[in-house]
């Protein structure tokens, strides 16, 4: 017999739903995706327009990760103020403006301005969708992070395929990033909001207790795996159009395709990271990413041709891009009721790689030795292995307590 009873509601008026809540957060980070992919993709198109040297094209790059690192604790205060859901709405709003002021931007000191602005809002957004994607995951009970970095790069492959379209239709560089900075807020206007259930809403609903020096030692392992993670990805992503663009001396119609290709394998990538993980463990699916992220890397390196590079970029974006969702997840797990400070924090280990990443992938860069760039991260990727013991996965119907103890709850 067919039920017509309505949803439970919380006492603000919000609905309680899982399914709700876990598709107003894969809208967040389909919007992350958007916006981080329509800066790095445009970075060749905006430094052509403004006439842009390639050394301050690199401190911006570097300048939009240090941001970030302030931006996460920004958001990490207004989470504790306002919620995870408001910081990321008003941190999605941010990304959008800051897409926009990028494209008009008249000259260096406004497009400076714009990055900064972005960088603080990306870093907001970053703990905010990371913060309610792990109280979403303790609500089902079983492994979901995958899911929501696939809606990511899904953002990012549809940024970056537009900012090839917009340059084979000869748009300017603002009219580009303004039908990006559409989509974003588009997917933000779809962020419905809905309730977790009382016993799994974690940091929304539950008391914040102070982190402790043990709780840092645990983390220490997955702060170094983000690092590397995030080394690789800021070379890729920042530096990939470059690459194509100065190295395989490609039109700004191709360059794009490196990041495009690079997001795609991390939507297939993604797309099988949680039925992999309950099939075969978590340890094992970072041991095999590791080796699969060193040898792409080093394919890359060593491309002859454009071609190649491209399908090495979209490999090596098919090992990295589980390990991030993973170890988010995994640290999380370690302390649910205060999993924003614990993503704050562990971020910081996210942006120094990609200040490292940048930073050095545009130095390289400028000096005409971008295929080094690409091969120091290869020797990298290897560390990994040895953190891939640490990893641990969401038991069926059950949650760590701040105790490290189990407990049961029902869904």
């Amino acid at each position: 017999m067919m039920s017509f009873t309505a949803p439970a509601r919380t006492g603000a008026g919000h609905p309680v739903s899982r399914s709700g809540a876990r598709k107003g957060a894969t809208f967040a980070f389909a919007a992350q995706g958007v916006s981080v992919a329509a800066v790095y993709t445009t970075v060749p198109a905006v430094t052509e327009h403004l006439r842009l040297a390639p050394l301050l094209t690199t401190t911006l790059m570097v300048a939009v990760a240090l941001m970030a690192g302030g931006g996460s604790f920004l958001g990490l205060a207004a989470i504790r103020r306002a919620g995870s859901l408001a910081t990321t709405r008003g941190a999605v709003l941010l990304a959008a403006a800051a897409l926009v002021l990028i494209g008009w931007a008249p000259d260096e000191a406004t497009a400076i301005c714009a990055y900064i602005l972005f960088g603080l809002a990306v870093g907001a957004l970053d703990v905010g969708v990371n913060t309610r994607a792990a109280a979403i995951e303790r609500a089902y009970g079983r492994s979901i992070f995958g899911s929501f970095y696939m809606a990511w790069s899904v953002g990012g492959v549809v940024a970056a395929l537009l900012t090839a379209g917009a340059a084979r239709l000869e748009w300017p560089v603002a009219a580009g990033l303004s039908v990006q900075a559409g989509i974003v807020l588009l997917l933000a206007v779809r962020m419905r909001t809905y309730a977790l259930p009382a016993s799994s809403a974690g940091s929304d609903t539950i008391a914040q207790p102070p982190l402790g020096r043990r709780l840092w030692i645990r983390l220490i392992p997955f702060g170094l795996v983000l690092l590397v993670v995030y080394v690789v990805d800021s070379t890729v992503s920042a530096w990939s159009a470059v690459y194509l663009r100065q190295t395989l001396a490609v039109s700004l119609t191709v360059a794009p395709l490196a990041y495009a290709a690079y997001q795609a394998g991390t939507v297939v990538g993604r797309a099988a990271t949680d039925r992999l993980v309950q099939r075969f463990g978590v340890a094992a699916v970072v041991r095999a990413a590791a080796l699969l992220v060193a040898g792409a890397l080093s394919g890359m390196a060593a491309a002859p041709s454009w071609p190649v590079a491209v399908l090495a970029a979209g490999t090596v974006g098919l090992g990295a891009s589980v390990l991030a969702p993973l170890c988010l997840a995994s640290a999380a797990r370690l302390r649910p009721a205060a999993s924003e400070a614990v993503l704050a924090r562990l971020n910081l280990f996210n942006y120094v790689g990609v200040i490292t990443g940048g930073a050095v992938g545009g130095l390289l860069g400028s000096t005409g030795q971008f295929r080094l760039a690409y091969a120091a991260p290869a020797a990298l990727a290897f560390l990994l292995l040895a953190a891939a013991r640490h990893f641990t996965q969401q038991r069926p119907g059950s949650a760590v307590d701040d105790g490290g103890t189990r407990r049961c709850r029902t869904a």
